[in-house]
């Protein structure tokens, strides 16, 4: 990409310089020569690099002010700062303010060059890291027909439009954070940032720096999860795990609506959406004292629940079809033909739930089978089942014949009626019974029909 970088001095001949040496470099120019015009070039179009003097026409830091503009409108942008009026203060306060870096008159037009070479390699990595979360954030999309899918999807049609704090609950591996970046795209923040804070990964004695930020003794500003997500969305993942004492601080502001920075004397203001995911059961943290009640009344406004995997098998099928036709695509390889009806398959337990599928998928495209047994013989290598085995032998040798025989059907028949999502003739016809016939056999083995 083409950058672009807008020069701003009242000083004619230092404006000339900088432009025949930043064009000279090959990149493109824009020149402002006083506060005005910096202002209305700004307002026309951000740019990719800004180099402002500190003293133009209108008092002694309209550097400062115009900085400010700038990562009001993009805080991504690199801001150099010039100055013949240097001094230590000037230095920390256009650096606290957000500058790249700070230069004095006379300077040295290598050195500058180095300043503008960084900051360019700064906003491509950037740039670079938003197309990959961009890619990531749209890579996946919530899959299934079960009761369960169909009623999350509805919900978040609902919620996304409002500005309801949310909590998600769900074993690991189910979808909390696709079903809260769906959330965040369809809401009115969806250009704004989303970021996520996993409570269960940070160092105890890093919560409030992750979450607040700090004012470092140089100047300088680490900005926290809270400000990073300022007029976008923060997910707090596992936010079971953050200690009590800083809870107590989340519950601050979400009631003040503003923090300080760890360091800071100033109140930070931010507008930010809050969504909370968790695998633990809160109330039960209640309970325990591992969480704060008041604190769960606060976050929990609305409250969408994902059932394991191995309750929702009728979604099995449509997943392993998604998921064979995305990685197949991905690993540049012939679409994976998995048998949807595999006994293994619909018989596992899923403790890592949604995950632990896909990567059962993404396993059998990295050994790229050639044939339908050995796609089965992956399956069965990599999902090993001790508790089915154990079923099956209890099954087999422990009790009578008849009893026996009572228990397959009971589990296989529970299985397919899941598996078809509770519809009857869905289910006869896959097992090859008639629908009346299939009612009475679920009646005898005391099988409950759901919808």
């Amino acid at each position: 990409m083409a950058i672009e970088i807008l020069i701003v001095d009242d000083n004619s001949d230092i404006r000339n310089i900088l432009n025949e040496l930043i064009m000279d470099a090959g990149y493109k120019t824009r020149i402002a020569a006083n506060y005005n015009q910096a202002l209305a070039e700004i307002d026309k179009k951000i740019p990719d690099v800004a180099i402002l003097d500190v003293k133009l026409d209108k008092g002694d830091n309209d550097g400062i002010e115009l900085l400010t503009h700038i990562k009001s409108k993009n805080r991504d942008v690199p801001v150099i700062i010039i100055t013949g009026h240097a001094n230590v203060e000037m230095a920390v306060s256009s650096l606290k303010h957000g500058a790249f870096e700070f230069i004095e008159k006379p300077f040295d037009q290598t050195r500058l060059l180095n300043f503008i070479k960084r900051a360019v390699e700064n906003i491509k990595l950037k740039s670079q890291n938003k197309e990959y979360e961009t890619k990531l954030f749209y890579s996946y999309e919530l899959i299934g027909e079960s009761k369960n899918i169909s009623t999350i999807r509805e919900q978040i049609d609902k919620i996304s439009v409002t500005e309801s704090r949310i909590l998600i609950n769900g074993q690991s591996g189910s979808g909390k954070e696709l079903v809260a970046r769906k959330i965040h795209k369809k809401s009115k923040r969806n250009n704004k940032p989303f970021i996520i804070l996993n409570g269960a990964l940070l160092d105890s004695n890093k919560y409030e720096l992750e979450l607040f930020g700090e004012e470092k003794k140089d100047g300088s500003i680490s900005y926290g999860a809270l400000e990073k997500a300022n007029e976008g969305t923060l997910l707090i993942d596992q936010v079971s795990e953050i200690p009590l004492a800083i809870q107590s601080k989340i519950l601050r502001v979400l009631t003040d609506q503003k923090f300080k920075r760890l360091n800071g004397n100033n109140d930070i203001n931010v507008d930010v959406r809050i969504i909370c995911s968790s695998s633990k059961d809160l109330k039960e943290e209640i309970k325990i004292g591992n969480f704060r009640e008041d604190l769960y009344h606060r976050l929990n406004v609305f409250e969408i629940n994902i059932k394991p995997l191995n309750e929702r098998v009728s979604d099995i099928p449509l997943l392993i079809r998604y998921f064979s036709k995305k990685i197949s695509f991905n690993y540049n390889i012939k679409e994976l033909d998995i048998d949807e009806n595999d006994s293994y398959i619909l018989n596992h337990n899923w403790h890592g739930n949604v995950r632990e599928l896909r990567n059962l998928i993404e396993r059998i495209a990295i050994l790229q089978p050639d044939t339908k047994e050995k796609i089965s013989n992956i399956v069965k290598e990599s999902l090993k089942n001790e508790e089915i085995r154990d079923k099956i032998a209890e099954n087999s040798l422990s009790v009578p014949l008849k009893e026996a025989r009572e228990k397959f059907e009971k589990e296989y028949l529970t299985i397919q009626l899941k598996k078809f999502n509770g519809n009857i003739s869905k289910t006869a016809n896959f097992v090859g019974m008639e629908r009346s016939a299939l009612h009475r056999k679920l009646k005898g083995l005391g099988i409950k029909e759901f919808n």
